[in-house]
């Protein structure tokens, strides 16, 4: 699954915003432009079809502070993707958090799934419903009618219900699956407490988690059974150390927990994750996320230059680059030298700006972009203010 087009109403400051995103993507704009409210969206998108909307925004404060201006009476978005297999999935996907009052409390509603391969093809006169949710009113797969209880709850979707045995469509799990593991990552704590400076318990897994503080069970996982996987780390790692750089190894610590370390050809003794730069770990947090051989749907990363030296942008470009034929990426930015480090290949690029309190984004027009860097990179249009200006 991937994002064709995004519409969003009411969160923040996206007050009415429609996006169309490509496969790989950066996001421009000025500090307070609105740009992490977009991930922190994507990240609510995700939230409802795990069923944990109710819990996410309490956690936020509730709907004064997230809906736009504390005015907005309720939240709403629509969602179309891109079909690359099946034609009969669904492909469109709508949901709306109406505010209950001026406190907290909300509902979800007005929600719908559908396809509308058919209604395209002459088949039939509407999209086919997969589920639709109107007040009291659900309605899933086989147009068998529910009550909104015992299956439902006010506060979270009809999607993260749609599942078990009783659901005999296809489809419903595995859409709901795709939106559940849209990936956002903006906070990733290097400081000396952090999770990823201590040894963690060996354990299979092989995505890392929106915190990235399970990076070490992730990377002991794939580096130590995917050949492929472990190439490309080495091959990273030494485009941004040199040929000092030998390996990672992953020594066992007590209570089956086991230790990141890297081993130097300079140096007798590994250096522990407890010893690294924040720079250093930054590097292999993204270099995990983009390189995994099962990676989520959409990818967003929120400013990924943060900590790291020019040389490594580079780097994460073109893993970037590689990880967008298998997932949606998008970064948000504020790097001249990130945005030249695309050379072989031209992400879509989205302006965020603020006008009249509220955020607009602006995709350039390819042609356009395309003209200009003819003879300008991405990063020079950026200092000179023209993409702005093309926005």
């Amino acid at each position: 699954m991937k994002i064709a087009r995004l519409d969003i109403e009411g969160f923040r400051s996206l007050r009415k915003i429609s996006w169309q995103p490509g496969d790989l993507n950066v996001v421009i704009g000025p500090n307070g432009s609105g740009k992490s409210n977009l991930l922190r969206f994507l990240e609510l998108i995700a939230v409802s079809a795990q069923g944990r909307l109710g819990k996410y925004i309490q956690s936020l404060g509730g709907m004064d502070p997230i809906v736009w201006d504390g005015v907005a009476d309720s939240i709403k978005f629509s969602l179309d993707t891109v079909l690359e297999t099946d034609q009969l999935s669904p492909e469109h996907y709508e949901l709306e958090l109406i505010r209950l009052g001026v406190g907290s409390l909300y509902k979800a509603d007005n929600e719908l799934l559908t396809n509308s391969y058919k209604l395209r093809h002459k088949q039939q006169e509407h999209p086919f419903k997969f589920l639709e949710k109107q007040g009291n009113r659900s309605l899933v797969v086989d147009q068998v009618r529910w009550s909104t209880d015992p299956f439902t709850q006010e506060e979270e979707s009809l999607l993260s219900f749609a599942t078990g045995p009783f659901i005999q469509n296809r489809f419903l799990p595995l859409f709901r699956q795709s939106l559940s593991s849209i990936a956002v990552y903006q906070d990733f704590r290097t400081d000396k407490d952090a999770s990823i400076r201590q040894a963690s318990i060996s354990r299979l897994e092989k995505r890392v988690d929106p915190d990235g503080q399970n990076l070490i069970a992730v990377l002991h996982t794939l580096y130590t059974s995917d050949r492929d996987f472990k190439r490309d780390i080495n091959s990273a790692m030494h485009a941004a150390f040199g040929d000092d750089f030998e390996e990672l190894v992953f020594p066992p610590a007590s209570d089956q927990r086991i230790q990141l370390r890297i081993r130097w050809k300079s140096l007798k003794r590994e250096q522990s994750a407890a010893d690294l730069s924040d720079g250093t770990l930054r590097f292999l947090f993204l270099l995990t996320v983009l390189a995994s051989p099962d990676p989520p749907p959409v990818i967003a990363i929120d400013e990924p230059e943060t900590g790291l030296h020019p040389s490594m942008l580079p780097v994460i470009a073109e893993f970037a680059q590689d990880a967008a034929t298998r997932s949606q990426i998008i970064f948000t930015t504020h790097s001249p030298q990130f945005l030249d480090a695309f050379t072989d290949a031209r992400p879509t690029t989205t302006v965020a700006l603020w006008e009249n309190g509220e955020t607009v984004l602006r995709v350039l027009p390819k042609d356009e972009l395309d003209y200009w860097l003819k003879d300008y990179s991405l990063g020079t249009l950026f200092r000179s203010g023209e993409l702005e200006q093309m926005g």
